[in-house]
C-alpha cells in the first residue's frame, strides 16, 4: 500500500503570503530575482531591470504577494529541514502572522537557509510573511514529517531551537 501525501501551498489553505527583498547598490537584479525564483519559482515583476554600473547602482524593491510556498515547503523536505523550519516559522508568529527571512547566497544555488540574525548578512535575504486563521496549526502541517509520529514536535515545545539557532536538546 502506498503512502498518500497531502501537499501544502499556502494559497489554497487561507495562507496570505508576501515575498519581498531589496536590491541596491552594485547588487544584480537579475540574479537577486533568480535567487528569488530559484525558490519562488511564480514569483514575477514588471520592472524593467537593467543591471548597475558605475555612477548608476540598483535601486529595486521586489514584492509579490499570494505567492505560493509549494516549491520552497518541497525544498525543505528535500533538504530535511523541516524541524528547523517550524521552529523559525514560528520564532515571530503573533496574532496569526509570522515573518522570517531566507538568504539570498544559498537561493541562488538553489537552496533554502534561514537567517536568524538581525544583521543584513552577505548576499542580502528575502523576507517572507506569513498570515492566516490558524496559522500555527498550518505551519505544524506544513512542516510535519514521519519522524514526528516517533518524536513529536509541537510549536514552542522543549525540543524548540533557541533565537540564535542553537539547538536546545543537543548541548
Amino acid at each position: 500500500m502506498t503512502e498518500s501525501k497531502i501537499l501544502l501551498n499556502g494559497i489554497d489553505e487561507g495562507i496570505k503570503t508576501s515575498v519581498y527583498t531589496r536590491v541596491d547598490g552594485p547588487e544584480s537584479p537579475q540574479l537577486v530575482l533568480t535567487s528569488i525564483q530559484n525558490i519562488f519559482p511564480e514569483f514575477d515583476t514588471d520592472l524593467q531591470i537593467q543591471e548597475p554600473n558605475l555612477g548608476k547602482p540598483s535601486n529595486y524593491e521586489f514584492k509579490q504577494e499570494n505567492v505560493s510556498l509549494n516549491n520552497f515547503l518541497s525544498m525543505i523536505r528535500k533538504q530535511a529541514i523541516l524541524d528547523t523550519a517550524l521552529d523559525v516559522l514560528s520564532i515571530n508568529l503573533k496574532n496569526n502572522s509570522t515573518h522570517f527571512q531566507i538568504l539570498r547566497q544559498a537561493a541562488i544555488a538553489g537552496k533554502v537557509a534561514f537567517n536568524l540574525t538581525e544583521k543584513n548578512p552577505l548576499g542580502g535575504v528575502i523576507e517572507i510573511e506569513l498570515s492566516g486563521d490558524d496559522l500555527e496549526t498550518w505551519i505544524e502541517a506544513a512542516t510535519w514529517h514521519k519522524g514526528r509520529d516517533t518524536v513529536p514536535r509541537r510549536i514552542h515545545d522543549e525540543r524548540t531551537m533557541h533565537n540564535d539557532g542553537d539547538a536546545s536538546t543537543w548541548h
